[in-house]
Formats: C-alpha cells, structure tokens, sequence
C-alpha cells in the first residue's frame, strides 16, 4: 500500500471512530447534571433540583438549587467541535433572598456537567441572553435607586467571557428604567397561563405592544385594549377595556380565549422571568402570571 493510501486510510479510520459531532447537552440531561460553584461542595440536581440538608434538626429551612426552567443558549464555545449549553440556576439558602447563577455546561467523556459558574446576582430578572462572538451577553433587569430587592426596574447589559478556565464579568452596564416602551417590537407569544401551567402551541395566543395600546390573537379573535402605566413603578401596567372581533369558533378555543382575556383585563405589572416576559394578574382573591415567548426567542429550554 502507498503511503497516501495508507494516510487515507488512517483519516477514515479515524473518521468512522469519532463518529458524527455530539450535540450541545439536552433538557433532560442538565436537569440531571453536576454544577460546582454554587455551593461549597458540588451539587447534582435530580429532574431540575437539588435539597440540601435542614439548616438544624426538623427545620423546614434548607439549601436549594433550581435549573431556571426556560433559558438556555447553545455554542462551541471551546471550539472543540461538540457545542456547550449556557443555563441559568436560582441557588437559595432558606432566606427570602435567590442568587441566580450563569453556568457553561458541557460534555466531558459520557459525563454532563458544569464548566464554569459565576453568580449573575440576587433576585436579577434576566430579559434575554446571546452570544456575541465567544462572550455571553445578558439583558437584566436589576435593583435601581429605591427599588425593594424582589422588584428590580433598572435595565443593565452584562457580558461574560471564558478566560483561563473561568467564566468573568468582562463589561456591565446600566441602561436606565424600564418602561412600557421596551415592549414595543416584538411578537410575543402565550406559553403558560402560570409557572406550571403551560399553554397549548394551537390555538397561538399572540401579543404586541405599541406606544398606548395592545392587539393580538387571542385563540379565536383579534382583541385590542388602551394601556398605560398603573402607579409609581415602571414596571406597574394599567389595561383599558379589551375590545375584539365577534368571530365564533369551536368551544375548546372560545374557552382559551376567555381565561386568556380574563386575565390579561386584570394584569397590573410586568417583569421578567429568564427569557420569557411575565405579567401578573390580579382579580379578587385569585393571581398569577401570564408567561410570554418572543416569537424568534431562542433561549429556550
């Protein structure tokens, strides 16, 4: 055999025992990982969460970690050919504050685990999150000037880059409040009637801000509502009667269309839960939170 035959034979070889490039790790497998730098010791969560031991002897109180359901963003960031995930985890100690931490999540041999963590920051919202080139960049929504710790308005952009082996805050900034007008844009579309309440994909229930008003599709009608700022704060809404079409359907999607109405008439703020717009409902003795997509959102689970 000639020399080349015999490297071209070796380059297939080679080829056929490295098989096809690994996929970026899935859902179900960083809801099952081992994450370091969270806590002292590392930590491996079972279907999306991990328990600590009570802080003393039959107290309820005890160490928590989450995988923020609903974010995650994919790429080679090492260049080694198999992509790395980028997930958010919510870490708590029993008290009423919850750290949020970005990890770079990865394979290594037949194991997924944690590459690199770094603390976001206490009770951050994260709007959205890229990457841009080899750095990760997420849009917050951070305590300001008189802001409560649970209820952040001011915007911020924080960016994140792998060096020697840690995942670094490179650059943050702070953007001002945020208002209505940071809305405006995109289509947004239902996902869940509350945090474990998920919405069906059909009928798509859509919504779109504009500087004074709202339309969309509400299952079966296009609706319509004024909306303006609803007290002091900039994330407080205040809805104007809900107008829409007079189309009937099918009952199943009529019935959508009332609890998805029912509930937007009585949202008074809005907030972020990690790529995913929230708006809180109030009405009477009940509450909850309707839970948008952007329709191009590529941050999710």
């Amino acid at each position: 055999m000639s020399r080349v035959a015999c490297v071209s034979a070796c380059t297939l070889v080679a080829l056929a025992c490295s098989g096809p490039p690994r996929p970026a790790p899935s859902r179900d497998e960083l809801r099952n990982a081992t994450y370091a730098g969270i806590t002292p010791a590392p930590v491996t969560l079972y279907e999306g969460r991990w328990l600590g031991e009570p802080s003393q002897p039959g107290a309820a109180s005890r160490a928590m970690v989450e995988l923020v359901e609903g974010f995650r963003l994919e790429s080679d960031v090492d260049g080694d050919g198999t992509p790395e995930a980028v997930v958010l985890l919510a870490a708590s100690e029993g008290g009423s504050g919850t750290f949020v931490h970005l990890a770079l999540v990865g394979r290594r041999g037949r194991s997924v685990s944690s590459l690199a963590t770094t603390r976001v920051g206490d009770r951050v919202q994260v709007r959205a999150g890229k990457f841009e080139a080899d750095r990760i960049v997420l849009d917050t929504l951070e305590t300001g000037p008189g802001d409560a710790a649970c209820c952040p308005t001011e915007k911020a952009r924080r960016t994140y880059q792998i060096e020697d082996g840690a995942l670094r805050e490179v650059e943050s900034e702070r953007l001002g409040p945020i208002s209505l007008l940071d809305l405006v844009g995109p289509d947004w579309v239902l996902r869940g009637f509350d945090v474990d309440d998920p919405a069906p994909s059909e009928p798509e229930i859509t919504l779109a801000f504009e500087p004074e008003r709202v339309q969309g599709q509400a299952g079966c009608n296009r609706y319509f509502a004024s909306i303006g700022a609803g007290g002091h704060r900039p994330t407080d809404l205040a809805f104007g009667p809900v107008g829409a079409t007079r189309m009937a359907c099918a009952e199943p999607a009529m019935a959508l269309e009332r609890r998805y109405l029912a509930a937007l008439g009585a949202v008074d703020s809005f907030g972020f839960m990690p790529g995913r717009l929230a708006l809180r409902w109030v009405a009477g003795d009940a509450r909850g939170v309707l839970l948008f997509e952007e329709r191009s959102g590529a941050a999710a689970l």
